[in-house]
């Protein structure tokens, strides 16, 4: 069992005062979170900055206790610059490039330090590669810290793929070093839609808090408004009605199932399988119409809320929810079959894309590409909160690592989602749906996470001595994620870009936050 030391333990959704989270030295800091780290159930939720002054950023770790559920808190103060932590705790290497462009903190001797995204950085346009010297705006002696990778040799070259694609496609840059059509690195660069919204967030909560974590990544409006609603419940030390946990619990289902059922009709798509992409698009839609009967949205905006749910589901509605789940149910395992049965198929998912279990664990990729990968995580029976802690749904993993693996994957969570439904929709306790929320705890930072279609969502929130917010934090999945695809790239024809990327499906504006 992990031991996570020099912290405050606390469990999902439930909030501690700041004054409980251990400040330590920075050396302390950096040695507790490799040994939580170290062990197979350790894992970092988040590592950000707040900053206490003009030459001091108070960085906190947020872990997770894999075996107990109990997540650690704990915090370090440093400077302008101090030793990155990527070199003895590689999940950190992302949110440290994240931190050093924000609060222009910088990590020495990080292995690849260069902003992650474009933006004008917290701190009035000082970040890790500029300082400012009389107003004006210097760059650092850190020449290599917005060059790109590249490899040196003959025949090396470069491709270059957006930030503008050739559909209907959020902007993202990626750029390929390539020999001939053989893939030796690719390097993701966002932040072309950086929005601002954990900036727009302090202060909060207000009337536009709930509309900005419905939309923080519009696929998963049900994932963001149910950890914020459990993190706001949990800070005005409220508890929704069991009903309205399972009406919760049954619309997060509702929209994984969508998301699920469409990735696997546009892997179909990608490989030229015209069958399983009609199927799955029209599928897609039946389980969208779903939640649109239980709340008048497609994408589940409305439903949830602090204290509860916005709308109740009846019994005439629950056997008609139950009916429309059977029949997608029916037709979604169908089409899938046809993939699994068609050689063809199988020749492009097999073997394509691979991420070994090693690297999954080492860099923090989760949720549904670190389970195709073997990595056995899921919070919705690791860290339960709301009704999973009464319904649990069985954990889906596959070993192989590839396009194969997270295609499966899908597959097996599909099922097991749609037979939570047939069994739960029915039979929902009974009682209220809503409960009002006092005001929030001073002075209090709180963690909740909740197992979305792509991973694990984590909000973390800290309340001023008004009991608003003073610091917003989001890890959406796909900012673990993306550089699953880099590795997922390395050694393969450059031509499996878009089946690879599509396996992992990865949202651009829930990095861009």
């Amino acid at each position: 069992m992990t031991v996570i030391t020099d912290c405050v333990k606390t469990f999902n959704s439930k909030p501690v005062r700041q004054a409980d989270v251990p400040v330590v030295r920075f050396d302390d800091f950096r040695d507790a979170l490799a040994s939580t780290l170290a062990s197979r159930d350790g894992e970092l939720l988040a590592l950000f900055g707040v900053p206490r002054g003009p030459q001091t950023v108070r960085v906190y770790g947020v872990t997770l206790e894999g075996m107990t559920g109990a997540i650690g808190l704990m915090a370090t103060d440093v400077g302008e610059r101090y030793p990155a932590l990527t070199r003895d705790v590689s999940q950190a290497h992302w949110f440290e490039r994240e931190i050093a462009e924000q609060w222009g903190v910088v990590p020495e001797n990080h292995p690849w330090l260069k902003p992650i995204r474009f933006h004008r950085s917290y701190s009035s346009g000082r970040d890790a590669w500029n300082r400012v010297v009389g107003g004006a705006i210097l760059p650092c002696v850190m020449p290599e810290g917005t060059d790109y990778f590249k490899i040196r040799g003959d025949e090396i070259h470069e491709v270059a793929v957006g930030p503008v694609h050739a559909g209907v496609i959020e902007p993202g840059h990626f750029r390929f070093q390539c020999h001939g059509e053989h893939v030796f690195t690719l390097e993701i660069e966002f932040g072309y839609q950086h929005r601002g919204i954990e900036r727009r967030l302090i202060g909060g909560p207000d009337k536009r808090t709930l509309p900005l974590m419905e939309t923080l990544a519009g696929d998963t409006s049900i994932g963001h408004a149910t950890a914020y609603c459990q993190l706001i419940e949990g800070l005005g030390r409220v508890v929704a009605p069991l009903r309205a946990q399972a009406i919760r619990a049954a619309a997060l289902e509702l929209e994984r199932l969508a998301n699920h059922t469409g990735d696997l009709g546009a892997l179909a798509g990608d490989v030229g399988y015209l069958p399983t992409l009609s199927y799955c698009g029209r599928i897609r839609g039946d389980f969208l119409n779903a939640t649109a009967l239980v709340c008048g949205n497609r994408f589940g905006r409305g439903l949830v809320r602090p204290g509860g749910v916005g709308f109740d589901i009846d019994e005439p509605m629950a056997a008609e929810l139950r009916g429309r789940v059977e029949a997608a149910h029916r037709d979604v395992t169908g089409a899938a079959n046809l993939l699994w049965s068609t050689s063809s198929v199988m020749a492009r998912f097999e073997g394509t894309g691979t991420v070994p279990l090693a690297t999954i664990r080492a860099l923090g990729v989760t949720g549904t590409a670190g389970r195709a990968s073997g990595h056995d995580r899921d919070a919705r029976r690791d860290t339960p909160s709301g009704y999973h802690r009464y319904a649990q749904i069985p954990v889906s993993t596959w070993h192989t690592g590839d396009v194969f693996a997270r295609a499966y994957v899908r597959h097996l969570e599909i099922q097991r989602s749609c037979e939570y439904l047939i069994e739960n929709a029915p039979q929902l306790p009974a009682g209220d749906v809503r409960r009002d929320i006092g005001p929030l705890m001073v002075d209090a930072i709180g963690v909740s996470l909740i197992e979305g279609w792509r991973g694990p969502v984590c909000h973390v929130a800290m309340t001023g001595a008004e009991g608003t917010f003073s610091h917003y934090k989001v890890v959406d999945p796909s900012f673990r994620n993306w550089i699953g695809l880099a590795m997922a790239l390395r050694d393969q024809p450059i031509s499996d870009f878009p089946l690879c990327n599509k396996s992992f499906n990865l949202s651009y504006c829930g990095h861009d936050l």
